[in-house]
């Protein structure tokens, strides 16, 4: 599975606005935006760099007074991690990734909940993206900060072939959302699964991350995967039917 996580990284990064390819690693840039979380590069499968090919990456970053970041699942490309490492690059985190595939996939049953009262939508106006944008930086503590840019790369989920999904909280704004990217070499990434602090324990991340889940199988993918920061969210997974298959490795250039 570690081959198709990290084909789907490569095909993903090829998507972004700017795609630089470079001695076995694919770099994606967003003009748009600063975030390292967006702003960052991969290895291919198998990719075998020498240290020149390290240097040329970098330079990619440093070109654009960004710091150098990739994002990959290690045991795909064995060579990367010690090459990067002689250039000094550090871990940022590791983290495992859970897999779900359609005979596995639960969609949580209604129950007395108030989430079972709120259901899962598909956001179509401005103001529903900006309020998921601004409702998933409340939920992730502000490490990042809502902004139309942030709301305009939720829409460009939606819109190309990937689907965004969120529950509606009483006030009528955005109570917990998520996105999925659009399917590449038979997978998808489920990500940014979040719920505002005063709408945790209702179900709402087993909502979203089922339905988008269904969503992507529908549109073709074989399985769908995403990354766990915690056992209170593994366990919210694991009943949706994701199952833990590996883990990904961050590194980043300091300095």
């Amino acid at each position: 599975m570690s081959i198709d996580v990290q084909s789907f990284a490569v095909a993903n990064l090829r998507r972004r606005p700017v795609a630089i390819e470079t001695g076995g690693f694919v770099a994606g840039f967003d003009p748009a935006t600063t975030s390292p979380y967006v702003n960052y590069a991969t290895p291919v499968p198998g990719a075998r760099p020498a240290d020149r090919d390290v240097t040329a990456l970098i330079a990619a970053f440093h070109e654009r007074g960004l710091r150098p970041r990739l994002e990959f699942a290690p045991d795909a490309a064995p060579a990367v991690e010690p090459a990067l490492r002689r250039a000094g690059f550090t871990t940022e985190a590791v983290h495992e990734y859970m897999v779900c595939t359609p005979p596995d996939l639960t969609m949580p049953v209604a129950d007395s909940r108030p989430a079972a009262l709120l259901p899962v939508e598909i956001p179509c106006t401005d103001e529903a993206y900006a309020s998921i944008d601004a409702a998933l930086a409340e939920a992730f503590g502000g490490d990042f900060t809502p902004s139309p840019e942030g709301a305009a790369r939720l829409r460009r989920t939606q819109e190309n072939g990937g689907a965004v999904r969120f529950v509606r909280a009483p006030d009528g704004g955005c109570a917990g959302a998520a996105s999925c990217s659009a399917p590449a070499v038979g997978t998808s990434e489920l990500a940014g699964v979040g719920t505002r602090p005063g709408f945790r324990g209702r179900g709402i991340a087993a909502s979203v991350t089922a339905a988008l889940t269904d969503t992507m199988f529908g549109a073709g993918a074989r399985t769908v995967w995403l990354e766990y920061s915690n056992d209170g969210s593994r366990r919210v997974y694991e009943r949706v039917g994701y199952r833990p298959r590996g883990t990904r490795l961050y590194m980043t250039l300091k300095g």
